[in-house]
């Protein structure tokens, strides 16, 4: 994928032999002050003015609200940014090491990573470059997710799959690992948009999966007056007749009456309400590096709704 192994989504660098390396000594810490790695290790405490603390047996660490997430210091990141990574696996760089009390005091600073991983993302990714990303938090409009570093990156609902859900949580889960392509990228407010759905292939690479004749699982998503929309897979939905059991949500088995690419239509028969899943399934990518130009979803012998992406 097109990322920089320097900078990660949290969660990732605490497996690195130079990070646990230099998180075993003293002589580690100022090794890695001195050469500005990027270490991390697991928030023990939020202090009441919103310091975090953390706990490196031979010596404590403390990371200023200030200094916490990009944005706090200024007002415009929430306070929730700080209180949410206690528990969690939190980058940061050491600015300053205290021995002068018994215990040393190890100074810490999350928005140092995080802007030098916001300024290389700003300088190297453009429109269709597939990364890496880890969901951080999912709201009605979106998904949240850590792009490295903790820099936030968003994807909106519209834009997780051709299949329309209702919540983010139809299709991802918090701290789930993804990949996800650049939507744009703004310099100006220093944002970068994120697309998932080109990701999951086109109308035909899903359909090739599926045969008339068959029955296989699927998900209301819909109950439409002529008819109830079932997903197949995130970005392959087929139409059923409408039946006084089913809402958003439900899982079914389905008969394949039939595929049509020239009307990009699946016609199914309802045969069962199953048990609901426990989560949402891992996304299945046809795309997971590189990068893309342009993206089209409607099969090309189909003259019906268009559906595409240009990257630019």
């Amino acid at each position: 994928m097109k990322t920089s192994e320097c900078y990660l989504p949290e969660g990732s660098y605490t497996a690195l032999p130079e990070v646990r390396q230099a998180l075993a000594s003293l002589d580690g810490l100022r090794r890695a002050q001195d050469e500005g790695i990027i270490l991390e290790a697991v928030a023990q405490r939020c202090t009441a003015s919103h310091d975090l603390l953390f706990d490196f047996g031979f010596a404590g660490g403390i990371l200023p609200r200030a200094c916490g997430a990009l944005g706090v210091a200024e007002g415009d990141t929430r306070e929730i940014a700080l209180l949410s990574r206690v528990g969690k696996p939190t980058c940061f760089a050491v600015t300053e090491i205290d021995e002068s009390a018994d215990t040393p005091v190890v100074w810490l600073s999350r928005t140092i990573v995080q802007q030098r991983a916001q300024d290389h993302f700003l300088d190297t990714l453009h429109p269709g470059d597939v990364i890496p990303a880890v969901v951080t938090h999912l709201e009605n409009f979106g998904a949240f997710v850590d792009i490295g570093c903790g820099v936030a990156s968003l994807i909106g609902i519209e834009n997780l799959s051709v299949s329309r859900i209702f919540h983010p949580s139809d299709r991802l889960r918090v701290g789930q690992r993804i990949c996800a392509a650049v939507r744009a990228v703004d310099p100006v407010s220093r944002r970068i948009s994120l697309t998932h759905r080109e990701l999951l292939g086109t109308w035909e690479q899903n359909a090739a999966q599926f045969a008339a004749g068959e029955t296989v699982r699927g998900v209301v998503r819909s109950v439409e007056p002529y008819g109830v929309f079932i997903e197949l897979a995130p970005n392959l939905s087929g139409l059923a007749e409408t039946r006084g059991d089913l809402a958003p949500g439900t899982v079914v088995s389905v008969y394949i009456k039939s595929i049509l690419p020239q009307r990009m239509k699946i016609k199914l028969t309802v045969i069962d309400v199953l048990a609901p899943s426990a989560e949402p399934a891992p996304p299945p990518y046809f795309i997971t590096d590189g990068h893309i130009d342009e993206w089209v979803y409607t099969p090309p012998c189909c003259d019906r709704k268009y559906i595409a992406t240009v990257f630019e």
